[in-house]
């Protein structure tokens, strides 16, 4: 026996001090691979969109709902179904109501206890006891591991499970039980949660839909565009810090950087008041829904204005400083023709609807202003040093990553770049090419350093990779060849406006494109999928989420706002479970409000993208391999504790 190996297997004694120890952690671990395979969920694009993301988290894209059907069948009204799925996802808010209209409340708790039983008994069927024990509110975890362990044949019993739901009932302590129980369902049903990216930007709650990721019990997120363009303000990086800012203003969400995260305005509102008071601002209308106080509208758009210019500026400096991003088309403050009032883009020159820019010198139009640059400098200090913002980001560098392969199925947002032929395009990231997986570690690489290092260089570099992955031609998750933000307020033209996407998107339902990204990662082409937020599927138009055969699936169906008008749908999400994949496609949702009082579920069309020929188990997925790889070195540990190469302690 190797020493290497030796050494493993006497730290694994530590844990495993007996023959006997070793053995049922054998038999534990290989029972548990023939259970089946536990539900993802997948979501993705949620753009801050709090309510509706809340709701879906609750409901598991109808997961809860179909765990009823199933179990109550046709000895339950459809009402009554509704009723007990809103207490299973609002049960404090329900409960609430229930109290105030209920006239015998003690049979409707007695009634709803044993409902809810029969329905946790169904979602904790398929785990084992000791990860449902680890679930379990602690107030409650002892009788409520008695009651989903009661076995209906042993006669002798009931009295005792009964005399447990009476006392329950009759010591005042039912309300807090149904509490427990309903969010033990939610607990169960799903057991691991994907966000395929993109959580911030143009909603008002990505602060709340971040401190809800964090409590949840098991995440991974594939970083968008949107996500990587917060993260790199957090770390430091001014160009992105203006985007943020910018994007904020655009869609009437300061709110979410003033009182969200606690960042000082001040000095941009004072800057803006000063700098722009006279300046025509039409080009930066702000588009706010109806909790937006239009109190604040003029002093926005001097904001929105103000931030803008800063941004081009910044940006035109980092662009300068990195040839190696080759995007010097997007240099254009020093193409503009004051006199003539336009610019020159790819050669054409358009007329500007605004060039009205009071700290733009045409001389060194990307030098800010000493006004401009303290302002940036305050402004940066309260992004790095705020602490509820530091630690979201340190979640999504913690939980996430540019793509994620999970149980054949490879996650990401946006896209992986390549040629008019192809083929994966060769990206130069700082004096070296990168293609396929080996550009998604290369970004993401630099990334953490922008985070993370200590090397003050290596971590600039990091942070302006941050920048070019929320913007660069050749970016996974931005995928266009240019952010053409610059044309959108100034130019008129759609020509000058258009984006062209990576040619990826023309390979969507190419078999032979997607199988080699599939090999590219490391998977089986004959059993995988690809998961892929960032476009939306515009369902008006005829487009479906479902690709290439059912190899890809593109679930950005409009979860934001902004797109649902323009998608027909409020999203798509996936459930993946032990029987196949189901997709599910989401109607707009009015409100938490009507959601409880109406018993109004989100109206949800799901249709089976795949079944399985046979019922997954735990030993076919990836938790199986590592279960499969600890039982191999416990029966290694065992055959060691039997040579006497290693001696059994406590015996």
């Amino acid at each position: 026996m190797e020493s290497i190996e030796l050494k493993y297997l006497k730290s694994m004694a530590k844990q495993y001090p007996t023959i006997a120890s070793a053995a049922t952690e054998i038999i534990n671990l290989q029972a548990i691979l023939n259970l089946p395979k536990s539900t993802e969920h997948f979501l993705t694009d949620i753009h801050g969109e709090y309510e509706q993301f809340n709701h879906v988290l609750k409901n598991g894209s109808g997961s809860v709902r179909r765990k009823i059907d199933e179990e109550f069948g046709n000895t339950l009204s459809n009402k009554d179904k509704k009723s007990l799925a809103t207490l299973i996802y609002y049960p404090e808010e329900k409960l609430d109501l229930v109290q105030q209209t209920e006239d015998n409340i003690e049979d409707w708790y007695k009634i709803t206890l044993y409902r809810l039983v029969q329905i946790t008994k169904r979602v904790s069927s398929k785990y084992t006891r000791s990860k449902v024990r680890r679930a379990l509110p602690s107030d409650f975890a002892y009788i409520i591991e008695e009651l989903i362990n009661e076995k209906a044949e042993v006669q002798d019993k009931e009295a005792y499970y009964n005399e447990i739901i009476h006392t329950i009932i009759r010591i005042g302590r039912a309300p807090e039980f149904i509490v427990a129980l309903s969010y033990l369902v939610q607990r169960l049903v799903i057991d691991h949660l994907h966000i395929v990216g993109d959580i911030y930007d143009r909603g008002p709650g990505p602060h709340m839909i971040m401190d809800t990721l964090r409590q949840y019990h098991s995440v991974d997120v594939q970083w968008g565009n949107h996500d990587v363009v917060w993260m790199g303000a957090a770390c430091g990086n001014t160009a992105c810090m203006a985007n943020v800012i910018r994007f904020s203003a655009r869609y009437g969400n300061l709110d979410i950087l003033e009182e969200g995260y606690g960042i000082n305005l001040i000095p941009l509102a004072t800057f803006a008041l000063e700098t722009y008071n006279d300046v025509n601002c039409d080009a930066f209308k702000i588009k706010y829904n109806s909790a937006y106080d239009t109190k604040n509208l003029q002093l926005d758009q001097k904001m929105h204005k103000a931030i803008t210019i800063i941004q081009f500026k910044l940006e035109g400096q980092l662009i300068k400083n990195h040839p190696e991003f080759e995007m010097d088309d997007r240099l254009l403050l020093d193409k503009i023709d004051f006199d003539k009032k336009q610019v020159l883009i790819g050669g054409t020159w358009y007329d500007m609807t605004d060039t009205d820019f009071p700290t733009v010198d045409p001389k060194n139009p990307y030098e800010l202003t000493p006004e401009e640059a303290d302002v940036v400098k305050r402004l940066r200090h309260g992004f790095v040093h705020c602490e509820k913002l530091q630690k979201h980001i340190r979640f999504l560098f913690s939980k996430g990553g540019l793509y994620k392969v999970y149980n054949s199925n490879l996650l990401y947002h946006g896209c992986v770049p390549l040629d008019e032929e192809g083929n994966f395009k060769k990206v130069n990231i700082y004096g070296q090419e990168y293609s396929g997986k080996a550009l998604y570690d290369a970004l993401d690489h630099y990334a953490r350093k922008g985070c993370y290092s200590h090397d003050r260089e290596e971590k600039k570099k990091g942070q302006d990779i941050l920048w070019y992955i929320w913007a660069g031609p050749n970016s996974p998750v931005f995928g266009k060849d240019k952010m053409a933000t610059f044309e959108r307020y100034f130019v008129d033209n759609k020509e000058a406006q258009r984006e062209v996407k990576n040619s990826y998107y023309r390979f969507l339902d190419d078999e032979n494109v997607i199988n080699k990204i599939l090999r590219e990662f490391g998977l089986d082409e004959s059993c995988s999928h690809i998961v892929n937020g960032h476009v939306p599927v515009e369902l008006k138009k005829g487009e479906t989420p479902v690709k290439c055969g059912g190899k890809l699936l593109v679930i950005d169906g409009g979860f934001s706002k902004a797109y649902q008008e323009k998608t027909g749908i409020a999203g798509y999400t996936l459930v993946s479970n032990s029987y196949g994949l189901r997709l599910v496609a989401h109607e707009p949702f009015e409100s938490a409000e009507a959601a409880i009082m109406k018993e109004q579920d989100i109206f949800s069309d799901s249709f089976i993208v795949e079944t399985y020929p046979k019922r997954k188990k735990i030993k076919d997925t990836d938790i199986g391999e590592e279960l499969k790889e600890s039982i191999h070195q416990l029966e290694l540990l065992l055959q060691a504790y039997r040579e006497g190469i290693i001696i059994e302690k406590g015996v």
